[in-house]
């Protein structure tokens, strides 16, 4: 691949979470890009709730609800949310390997779990850590079983409250199919809603997760054979036996199915490179995802190894207010203030932390987010941030050191001009280099 001028920038900026000297890229940029993936920085989640600690707190918080006296529960389920988001964030911003935890952030997105829910409020950090991330870098099938399984993903798409009809508990008509797991496992996280599959096929996928649900007393994920839907399944042509060994079977079959690899290459470059995808990447993407089985690494290096990924792509990608939040304390080197001031602030641009819309997920075009009122709000954001850190900072030699040849004239002369240095360091946050990549 021939390397453009601009290349370190958009290592630094496009593929990471933006750095504040782009000499610490090196010759290289794409050798720094995929060395990520060689040692990625290892995030330290030592006292912080896992999922089954996290799921008790949830319920204590929401019996506690209708009880009088003081809120204890609530409070603790709180104090445990921001202590995770806090350590995240932190990791984030620190992090030596930011584009190795992009790919993390993709894949949390790409398998959503939001605190929309009473029984999701307390799981989502902890379904990231225990899901998403130790299995970004294997094969996608090991990825797709972790975040099936996993009891935030079971509660969040109501697979845990699903029974099959005719299985013993269904029979006593304790509760019914419910489908929602089944739908968004093929449309968002396997083979896309182009597929061809039907709404037969969603039913029998349904019918053959049931079963799969989250033990009230341990918090972990486990199959009740009595919930579970007697008979074969049959989904997109294929068969599959009663019984637990079924869902690994199917998840195989989905995960390497060719539109999966078809799907997700749309997904990725479109998070990575730009709104409308070059076709061409995308197939690479694709090709090199079916050809090995889903090896989500290899997947990786054909996205990043192409030479399409590097070019301008006009007017670039907007950066999501939570990578715009930790590009800015990387470039200031701020350190993570509390968690609900940042929780605060990302709510005022658009996106609360850990509260996406839908399954889908935060969406990966700025149309859909990025109106004039989000705009308004990222300039006070910009304005507010250069009162904070403008008087302690450089911001001329900053915008110079942190996007190279990727500067333009016009942000430069806007920055010289500035009448002091909250002012100069308003115009680098609010100008196109940072709020887009």
């Amino acid at each position: 691949m021939q390397t453009p001028a601009h290349a370190p920038a958009l290592a630094a900026h496009r593929f990471g979470l933006g750095e504040p000297r782009l000499d610490t890229i090196g010759r290289d940029p794409l050798a720094w890009v995929l060395g990520q993936w060689d040692a990625p920085q290892a995030f330290d989640a030592s006292g912080l709730p896992d999922g089954a600690e996290a799921l008790a707190l949830t319920r204590a918080a929401l019996r506690a609800v209708n009880t009088p006296g003081p809120d204890n529960d609530r409070q603790a389920l709180v104090q445990a949310n921001q202590r995770a988001l806090q350590r995240r964030w932190a990791h984030m911003v620190g992090t030596a390997t930011p584009v190795h935890e992009r790919w993390v952030q993709f894949w949390a997105n790409h398998f959503t779990v939001a605190a929309t829910k009473g029984a999701t409020l307390g799981v989502v950090w902890p379904y990231e850590r225990e899901a998403i991330r130790p299995h970004v870098d294997g094969r996608f099938t090991a990825l797709l079983r972790a975040a099936t399984l996993h009891p935030a993903m079971l509660l969040y798409l109501d697979n845990a409250q699903s029974v099959g009809p005719g299985s013993p508990a269904g029979r006593r008509r304790e509760r019914g199919l419910n489908e929602n797991h089944a739908r968004e496992l093929l449309e968002l996280h396997t083979v896309g809603v182009h597929a061809g599959y039907t709404q037969a096929d969603v039913t029998e996928l349904a019918r053959l997760l049931t079963g799969w649900t989250v033990e009230p007393g341990t918090g972990v994920a486990r199959f009740v054979p009595a919930r579970h839907e007697p008979g074969d399944k049959r989904v997109m042509g294929r068969r599959y036996a009663e019984g637990p060994q079924a869902l690994d079977a199917v998840l195989e079959d989905l995960a390497t199915h060719p539109a999966t690899a078809q799907h997700l290459a749309q997904r990725l470059v479109r998070h990575f490179v730009a709104d409308t995808p070059p076709e061409p990447l995308v197939r690479a993407v694709a090709r090199r995802c079916a050809d090995t089985g889903g090896d989500l690494r290899q997947t990786a290096r054909a996205l990043f190894d192409h030479e399409l990924a590097w070019q301008a792509h006009a007017p670039g990608k907007a950066r999501t207010p939570e990578e715009l939040h930790i590009a800015a304390h990387r470039l200031l080197g701020r350190p993570v203030g509390p968690a609900q001031r940042w929780t605060n602030a990302l709510a005022a641009l658009g996106q609360p932390p850990g509260r996406a819309p839908s399954p889908q997920g935060w969406p990966d075009t700025e149309a859909d987010w990025l109106g004039a009122d989000a705009l308004r709000q990222r300039v006070a954001w910009a304005v507010q941030l250069g009162e904070q850190a403008g008087p302690q900072t450089d911001a001329r030699a900053l915008a110079r050191e942190a996007f190279g040849a990727a500067l333009s004239e016009r942000t430069r002369t806007e920055i010289e001009r500035a009448d002091s240095g909250a002012q100069a360091l308003a115009l680098l946050l609010a100008s196109p280099e940072m709020q887009r990549r």
